[in-house]
């Protein structure tokens, strides 16, 4: 059952999911692009409020006094992970609305390091991508590398 839950979570983005058809000689984040990516991430957004609401109803329907401490003790846990999942989302639904902001002031689709194109597929991937993918990796090197020192 928790392994179904959690593979509907990851699925939301893919659910009514059609990858961008590009046209030859199309121009890299032209206005078709662009509205395709809005939608995207409005659909994600919208699918992350549903799960807000729904955790919110569930905790409403589900919040019992229990007399027995473990029973007590299994449903402050299980809302307790609810509730990180959900302020990941949020943090989420955040960066979705910066994303938005970025399509309409025609700055996104390009690395914030080095200015190259991120690439429609990669987009797709993960719509609030800021990093190609070199600069990504180099990233998480560098990541790697401070941890372990």
């Amino acid at each position: 059952m928790a392994k179904k839950k959690a593979a509907a979570k990851s699925s939301l983005l893919l659910r009514n999911f059609e990858p961008y058809k590009e046209k030859r000689g199309e121009p890299y984040m032209n206005e078709s692009q662009r509205e395709h990516f809005r939608k995207l991430l409005r659909e994600w957004r919208q699918d992350l409020m549903t799960e807000v609401d729904r955790t919110v109803s569930h905790m409403k329907d589900d919040a019992a006094n229990f007399p027995d401490p473990a029973d007590r003790a299994t449903q402050e846990e299980e809302f307790s992970l609810e509730l990180r999942t959900r302020d990941r989302e949020r943090k989420l639904i955040r960066k979705i609305d910066k994303t938005i902001e970025m399509i309409d002031a025609d700055d996104y689709g390009y690395c914030e390091q080095c200015g190259v194109e991120i690439g429609i597929r990669r987009l797709e991937a993960r719509p609030t991508a800021t990093l190609c993918v070199d600069c990504k990796t180099l990233d998480e090197i560098r990541e790697r590398q401070t941890v372990n020192n």
